[in-house]
């Protein structure tokens, strides 16, 4: 008899495991199952709001609609903010979860995957926000290259365009925390690079160049009967 307890034992102790692990596990399918539906929920909400508040226009003016297309994407940049808020909803009910169950390790790595999304969507909506600020200035100094004021307008507007991107785009990987220091100092040497072979350019092989542009840009600035001018 004794012996029968004995072996008996391991299957009670498993049962009486068991028997605790199912009603845990029960709830946490209730807790992700409950988070799916809140999470279709608010992006549903969540691409409502963008569009009422003319996100969409914003985004395809800045050009991340056209560049998702062409990376193969066939969302928007406003359905991917919605997706990514019902990921957010989602992950936070699987931390839960994981939590409830005890899975210590799965809950730190869904907790560093959660506080990743909303810096990710924050990255986003500065990328939006900075492609059109650098669209804007592009236009604008293309604006007054065709008025006549600065005859080499369209070169001088893409770089001032491409400036502008490229300096968003470092903001958003310093929020990210993608490369961070690396990604700066490899800007700031391509940058003075950039800079000082202009630099050689402009003053060693372009000398007849940077005269007749001078000359050009101070024509249009001259007022008009001022035949003493420049002075």
């Amino acid at each position: 008899m004794h012996d029968a307890d004995m072996l008996f034992e391991p299957l009670r102790a498993f049962l009486a495991q068991l028997g605790l692990l199912v009603p845990r596990l029960l709830v946490a399918l209730a807790m992700v199952a409950g988070g799916w539906v809140l999470g279709r929920v608010a992006r549903l909400a969540t691409a409502k709001a963008l569009r009422a508040l003319n996100f969409p226009v914003l985004a395809e003016r800045a050009g991340l609609d056209g560049l998702l297309r062409q990376a193969g994407l066939q969302q928007d940049t406003t359905a991917l903010m919605a997706r990514l808020v019902q990921w957010l909803v989602v992950l936070g009910a699987l931390v839960v979860a994981s939590n409830s169950l005890g899975l210590a390790a799965l809950t730190d790595l869904l907790g560093r995957v959660l506080w990743f999304v909303p810096r990710l969507m924050v990255a986003l909506v500065i990328l939006a926000l900075g492609s059109y600020v650098a669209r804007v200035v592009g236009d604008a100094v293309r604006h007054a290259g065709s008025g006549g004021s600065l005859r080499d307008g369209e070169p001088l507007a893409r770089a001032a365009q491409l400036a502008v991107q490229v300096f968003v785009a470092l903001i958003a990987l310093d929020h990210l925390d993608i490369g961070g220091s690396i990604v700066q100092s490899t800007f700031l040497i391509v940058l003075a690079g950039l800079v000082f072979a202009l630099a050689l350019a402009f003053g060693l092989g372009g000398l007849d160049w940077a005269a007749a542009c001078i000359a050009r840009w101070l024509q249009a600035s001259r007022p008009p009967g001022d035949e003493r001018w420049p002075p």
